[in-house]
């Protein structure tokens, strides 16, 4: 893990502009990307207007469609994009034979909340009305999300139940965050952890929630809630070293009290961002447990 972090400063951005920070997440990410699974078909689709990367087994068509997962990626709300996130699909594809939908949704500062919640609303609806591919299941979707994307991943569950929509069939959340306050014991505890500080998430959620009153919408926050019933079954995996460990606990515990099947999943000598840590026993464990419990989510 320590070598993970190391290696990870290679990739400092060249100076602190956003196009800069943008560049080096850019070559971060595809330095840890695995080779693609021999067999898959990759199809980069336009949903009105809206990019989206379709990741599809090799072999024949089940019935019914291909089950599919949402997936919402990560960088703060205000980095990553289609490119910088083939190391998610690639790692799971090796793992489990479902269809992967990544978002390339609009990023902050230029399009704060609720701009990408709203594409990722609208990728939803489309797999819904079996508009992204016909080989996908338009009735066997999950929902994954790490870190921003797991706050948006969180919020979509929210803003379906708000308009009285169906949910995902599971809600796959790694490191999210989930509240813009600063109580939680982890925020204080790893305020300095390597690859996330305090300070750093602060300067995030001022890009993606500039309002102050948006931070109490359980849509953009999700652990503002009042309610928490109804809300899809959920595996949320934090890393120990991480001030956002306690955000997703906090979830879990919340939507269990709700009555909703809710599982944690936490890694102890991991940090944020470390799901792209490929060879460290603990992140594998990680990503297997995130298989099988999507396999478990698409055979129910």
């Amino acid at each position: 893990m320590q070598a993970y972090i190391d290696n990870s400063q290679r990739f400092a951005p060249r100076d602190d502009s956003l196009a800069a920070r943008r560049e080096a997440f850019l070559a971060a990410c595809r330095a840890c990307t695995l080779p693609r699974p021999l067999g898959w078909q990759v199809d980069d689709i336009d949903l009105a207007g809206l990019r989206l990367r379709c990741y599809t087994p090799a072999g024949e068509v089940p019935p019914g469609g291909w089950p599919t997962l949402l997936y919402l990626h990560g960088g703060g709300w205000d980095l990553g994009n289609l490119d910088t996130h083939d190391w998610f699909a690639h790692a799971l594809m090796q793992r489990v034979p479902l269809a992967i939908v990544a978002v390339e949704y609009r990023l902050a500062p230029e399009h704060a909340y609720p701009a990408p919640l709203e594409d990722c609303l609208l990728a939803w609806r489309g797999l819904r009305a079996g508009l992204v591919d016909p080989r996908l299941s338009t009735s066997c979707l999950m929902v994954a999300g790490d870190s921003a994307g797991g706050t948006l991943a969180a919020g979509l569950c929210m803003a379906l139940r708000r308009d009285g929509l169906g949910q995902p069939l599971g809600q796959l959340l790694v490191y999210p965050v989930l509240t813009a306050r600063h109580d939680l014991p982890s925020m204080r505890e790893q305020a300095e952890a390597p690859m996330m500080t305090v300070a750093g998430l602060m300067k995030s959620l001022a890009g993606f929630v500039p309002e102050a009153l948006q931070r109490n919408d359980p849509c953009a926050m999700p652990l503002e809630a009042e309610d928490f019933a109804g809300l899809a079954p959920a595996l949320v995996l934090v890393a120990r070293v991480d001030p956002l460990c306690d955000h997703g606990l906090a979830y879990v515990d919340a939507l269990a009290a709700a009555g909703v099947a809710a599982r944690a999943w936490v890694g102890e000598g991991m940090v944020h961002s470390s799901l792209r840590a490929f060879g460290v026993a603990e992140v594998e464990q990680a990503w297997d447990h995130m298989a099988a419990q999507l396999q478990r989510w698409a055979g129910d």
